[in-house]
């Protein structure tokens, strides 16, 4: 019998090696011979594209350890790890516990998003400070430390929600820390990345929806929200021209709105069948982050509708597939987890192809497990391969009942108004 566990797993699989063939050949050289639907004498790669070409890479070493990690997730004993989530407590101990662990969380989280800016450890790339070298490696490894925050967030939200129970209804009790962890951590981001700060608020706001708080007092803070965020435009010119620049990328098509443009032409390129792998233009020094965050863009130039097409459907089933562990799954913490790993990749390759086809203004947001990125491969992975867990392990929590794994109701529609009711725990 085929599970979603199983399905996330194939869905990773494949995009990975959709993401190690792409950046390979988005990194290929040019000079040489048209390929078949390139005018006469248009230059594109001097050496083919060949199987040496993309396993002799680092995006293949990268895939190599994100499909392990995956692996090693999927086994790993997270029921146990979460199995005091939500059991009977006093309400005092409760609290205790709750906002020892958000501190905590929140302290780490800011440690780890504050090597962007240590000398010798943080990298500046593009005017942004947001990569790190990993001590002891050499300069050619680093990591992105919002990624880590990113899904460091969504388990530090869902097992918060899950030890507060009924008291998330509660705004001083409940929702009110939580809003600060998460816009402690969400406005540290900001300061480099706005799209990360905004995507890692968006998901964490969602769990504490689904985890009982009420829907009202989110909508107390939304003027606030959007001062917030109309202020870090505005203090920030370059984000203020990505705004004005979308609304017209063709005004200024060799300056401030090249990348959109030239993410157009890529897509035009391809004319519909693809012009064949290794033969895109746009990426031989055309588009820029043409192996990043508009990976996409060459798909479309390189493997036509058919390949954007099948990029597309795979993240289609993967969402689906993670909205079915989220339904079937009893424990609360866990319940969550789930959707907010899903909604979170969901989200996240909405806005990137939303930004690739100009729908959207550019956000540095890459393409979950295809757009080029060692930390955002790995970890992305690694949090699929814990919906493996949850999956995988899902029938032997129900044979076992409550004794060992906590069954707090939490309701049959998430998201719905008021969040799921949290209900009583099961003797």
């Amino acid at each position: 019998m085929i599970r979603a566990g199983h399905v996330i797993a194939l869905c990773a699989l494949a995009l990975l090696t959709i993401g190690v063939v792409m950046v390979s050949s988005a990194g290929l050289g040019v000079t040489g011979v048209a390929g078949p639907l390139a005018p006469a004498g248009t230059p594109v790669q001097a050496a083919p594209m060949t199987l040496k070409a993309v396993l002799f890479t680092s995006a293949t070493a990268h895939m190599f350890v994100a499909m392990v990690m995956m692996g090693v997730m999927a086994f790993f004993p997270i029921r146990r790890l979460v199995g005091g989530a939500g059991s009977a407590m006093s309400d005092q101990y409760d609290i205790t516990k709750a906002w020892t662990g958000l501190a905590v969380g929140v302290i780490l989280s800011i440690l780890v998003l504050a090597l962007v800016y240590m000398p010798g450890i943080g990298q500046s790339k593009n005017g942004s400070n947001r990569w790190i070298n990993i001590p002891g490696l050499g300069d050619g490894l680093s990591a992105q430390p919002s990624e880590i925050a990113k899904w460091g967030m969504l388990l530090l939200i869902a097992w918060y929600c899950a030890v507060r129970g009924p008291q998330m209804k509660s705004f001083f009790k409940g929702l009110a820390p939580a809003l600060v962890a998460i816009g402690a951590v969400a406005g540290f981001i900001v300061i480099e990345d706005l799209g990360t700060g905004l995507l890692i608020t968006t998901a964490c706001c969602v769990l504490l929806l689904s985890g009982g708080a009420r829907i009202w007092h989110f909508l107390m803070f939304v003027p606030l929200g959007l001062a917030g965020v109309a202020a870090a435009v505005i203090k920030s010119p370059y984000r203020l021209t990505r705004i004005t620049t979308f609304l017209d990328p063709y005004k200024d098509p060799e300056g401030t709105g090249y990348h959109q443009v030239q993410s157009l032409i890529a897509i035009a390129n391809g004319q519909g069948v693809g012009r064949g792998l290794g033969f895109g233009l746009q990426s031989k020094g055309y588009l820029p982050e043409d192996r990043t965050d508009f990976l996409f863009a060459i798909i479309c130039e390189e493997l036509g509708i058919p390949g954007a097409a099948a990029v597309i459907f795979l993240f289609v089933l993967l969402i689906w597939a993670g909205l079915s562990v989220v339904k079937h799954e009893k424990s609360p913490a866990l319940k969550l987890f789930a959707l907010g790993a899903t909604v979170t990749i969901g989200i996240q390759a909405v806005i990137n192809l939303a930004v690739v086809t100009v729908v959207a203004p550019t956000k540095g947001i890459a393409l979950p497990l295809i757009s080029a990125g060692g930390t955002g491969w790995i970890l992305t992975a690694m949090s699929l391969g814990l919906l493996v867990a949850i999956d995988r392990t899902s029938d032997e929590a129900e044979a076992v009942g409550s004794s060992d794994v906590p069954l707090l109701r939490m309701g049959s529609q998430i998201g719905s108004h008021g969040g799921a009711e949290a209900g009583s725990v099961a003797a």
